[in-house]
Parts: structure tokens; sequence; C-alpha cells
């Protein structure tokens, strides 16, 4: 009866507000002889007008926007966040070298459940020059994320299709929560990067004591939107992570600074093992295509450190990469192997103002001394940022320096200077 009333409401009410914006054209009155015509068959047809009713989405403006509709049998929320940049890199003399201005990510996503809570899915788009370049095979490159998870409670889940591989610390953790403009060189260089396969996560547990989580999965080894392999074998990835005092708050493990300003301390030790057989990219999961067809086994390791407390803020990542045979010996390539050692810390002045320092270092293989480009290259980088809405809504500065030892060529950047502004919903 009350949903009656509410049309009887709107057919009185409604046509008011359209003669109110315009009372001198044809248009409201077609949309005042719609509305009524519209109304009066639902009048007549009420048993279908409340079921559309009741089946509209609840929308729930909060992190993304959330929609459900009252039967709950699926949720979806959607979430956008770009990062506008600019770049400026130095020569020696502090020479202008270069200007990078860019939209560097832009990027849409879907989170939700259908039928079940305990189905979710993960879908996530990516818009930009850098995040959609077309890959050495040709494939297209704009999906990052496209996974259904089968979460049977909170302490296991299995999923099935492509995303990030759960192996460094710095990978895992969104582009969207770093304190620096960009992850570091050792991250770049080392890390493992999303794929297609089966991935599964068990956690033990909780915020005030002992946990851990143990992760794993099979994929194909090639990297997002590869999509088929004409080599056989598979990359096999596992991770364990221990956190001694508890769990962070608010997803602490995965985003950079104290933002959550921890008010005991919380620490994660933790390490990966990833192993790609027969790799036919450089760098495993990413890279330019091994020459003529070839393929190596690629083994990767990682070691992660993190511990904040009261704003104060620390990471450590050590990782690197090993192949039996680096050399491609037929026309002098090579894929490239050695280790890299990554520190930062981070102080957070009233939760508005953090500054941060970091200090990044690759160590080229002594095999490959005289081939690579340099046999150690050091990065140091300060960097400011003002968060307006946490992660969300935040801008960052920072600057670098970069030394490199015995570089094939001397003639590189050594400083870069960088601006961002990043916004997520």
């Amino acid at each position: 009866m009350n949903r009656i009333l509410l049309s009887i409401f709107l057919i009185s009410f409604f046509p008011a507000c359209l003669l109110a914006q315009d009372t001198g054209g044809e248009k409201p009155k077609k949309d005042l002889d719609w509305l009524q015509a519209y109304i009066a068959d639902s009048l007549d047809n009420k048993e279908e007008l409340l079921t559309h009713l009741e089946n509209l989405p609840n929308i729930e403006v909060g992190k993304g926007i959330t929609f459900r509709p009252k039967n709950n049998m699926y949720e979806m929320t959607l979430r956008f966040r770009m990062q506008n940049m600019v770049g400026l890199s130095f020569g020696d003399n502090f020479k202008l070298a270069g200007t990078d201005a860019q939209v560097k990510r832009l990027r849409l996503r879907f989170d939700g459940y259908i039928f079940s809570p305990k189905v979710l899915y993960s879908i996530q788009l990516g818009f930009s020059g850098y995040d959609a370049a077309v890959l050495p095979n040709g494939n297209m490159n704009i999906i990052r994320d496209a996974i259904v998870y089968y979460r049977h409670n909170a302490a296991w889940n299995i999923g099935f299709g492509q995303t990030k591989i759960k192996a460094n610390r710095a990978r895992v953790n969104s582009s969207s929560a770093l304190q620096f403009v960009d992850r570091s060189i050792v991250n770049s260089e080392f890390n493992v990067d999303r794929d297609f396969g089966l991935f599964g996560e068990y956690n033990y547990g909780s915020f005030d004591k002992f946990a851990l989580s143990a992760k794993a999965s099979v994929t194909l080894g090639d990297g997002r939107n590869w999509n088929s392999s004409g080599i056989a074998g598979f990359a096999y990835t596992g991770r364990l992570e221990l956190y001694p005092f508890g769990r962070f708050h608010g997803n602490g493990e995965l985003m950079e600074g104290d933002v959550a300003y921890e008010e005991k301390v919380k620490m994660m030790i933790a390490g990966a093992y990833h192993f790609n057989d027969n790799a036919q990219r450089l760098q495993g999961t990413k890279g330019s295509i091994m020459p003529d067809g070839q393929s190596k086994d690629l083994n990767s390791y990682f070691v992660d450190f993190i511990l904040k407390y009261r704003g104060f803020a620390t990471c450590i990542d050590y990782m690197g990469r090993y192949v039996a045979d680096p050399f491609f010996k037929e026309n002098g390539d090579f894929v490239f192997t050695g280790s890299g050692l990554n520190v930062q810390a981070s102080y957070l002045f009233d939760g508005k103002w953090e500054i941060a320092a970091r200090n990044s270092t690759i160590f080229t293989d002594s095999r490959l001394y005289g081939i690579a480009d340099y046999k150690r290259w050091n990065q140091t980088t300060l960097g400011v940022t003002r968060y307006l809405i946490g992660h969300s809504l935040k801008i960052q500065f920072d600057i670098s320096y970069n030394y490199f030892l015995a570089p094939l060529d001397p003639d590189y950047d050594r400083w870069m200077m960088r601006f961002q502004v990043e916004l997520g919903l």
C-alpha cells in the first residue's frame, strides 16, 4: 500500500518539478505524458513494480561505491584511481637531461561476490600507456587482474585467474599505497609480476597474538595476458609471513608508512622463493623474449621485514635472481643475475605529513662484470608526502641521486626529481 501511495505522490509531485524547470517547451509535456503512462501501467502491475523496487541496489559511498541488491545475491564495489606525475632527470653538473610528464597510472577496479559471500572476484583494468603497453608477443595488456576466489572462511582461500604473484612485499604492496612516487629500482629489476594460474592462501592468528600467512601459486610463468606458451614448464611460488606481535591494523603489511598509527609494535618477517621452469622472457614474468626461442630456468628469492610503531615505519627488502648459465653464447645476450637490497624508513606527523628516506642498491653477479651496464647501482631517495585522505588522496615529492660503480656508459642521469598527485575512490 505504501508503494502505491508513493506512486501517487510521484504522479502529483514530479510533473510539478518538470514544469518548474521549463514551462515554455514541448519536452516537459512529453516527459509528463510518459511519466503518467508509466506509473499508470505500474499501478496495473503493482507486483512487478514492487519486485523491481525491492531489487534496486543500495549505494554506499566510502571506500569505493558498493552496489548490493536487497536479496544480497551479489555485491560489486567500484573503484578508480589515477596518478598524475611529472619528473625531471639531470645529468652530470645538474644539467637537465629529460622531462617526463604523464598519467602514470589510470585504473578501474571491480571487487565483490556473486551468489555467495564465499565466491569472490576481483577485476582491475589499466588504461595509461604505462599500464597497457603492448606485450612482446603482440598481445593487448589492459587486463591487470581477473580472478575468482573461493573463500571457505577467514583462514584459507583459493583463487583461479590472473593476479599478482605473492612473492615480495614491495610488489604485493599496491602502487596506490606507496610513500614514494614509485617503487624502488631493486623491486623493478627482481620482482615477479602478475601471472595466470592457481593461487592458495592460509592465514592464522589475530591482531594481538602471533600470526602467520602461507601463500603459494602455480602459474603459467610468462606474465599477465601472455595467454599461451609453446614451451613446457610452469612457475612455482611459495611465501611465508610471520607476525610475532600480531597482524597490522588497516592492512598495514600492504601499505607503506604507519598511516594506521600502530599503538603497539607490529612486525612482519617474510621469505619467498620463485622457480620459473623454462622461462622464455628475460625477467621471467616480464621483460623481452629470450633470443632464438631459447628458455632458461630462473630462480628468484625474497626476504622482507616491516616494523611500525606510533607513526614510525621501516621496511627492508632483499631479493635476487639466479640462473645457472645466464649467457646466450650465440649473440652475447644474457639474463641479468644478481641481488638487491632496499632499506627505507619514515615518520608520519599528525597523520598528515610524512618524511621518508630510501636507499636501494643492485649488486650485479660477478659473472656479468664488464658485460652488464654496471657492477653496482645505488639510488638514494628522500621523499615528502602530504596525506589528505590517507593513501586515497595525497601529494608526493621525492628527489633521488644515482651512483653507478664501473658503468659502461659514464654519462648517466645523476639526479631525479618527481612530483605526483594520487587520487582514488
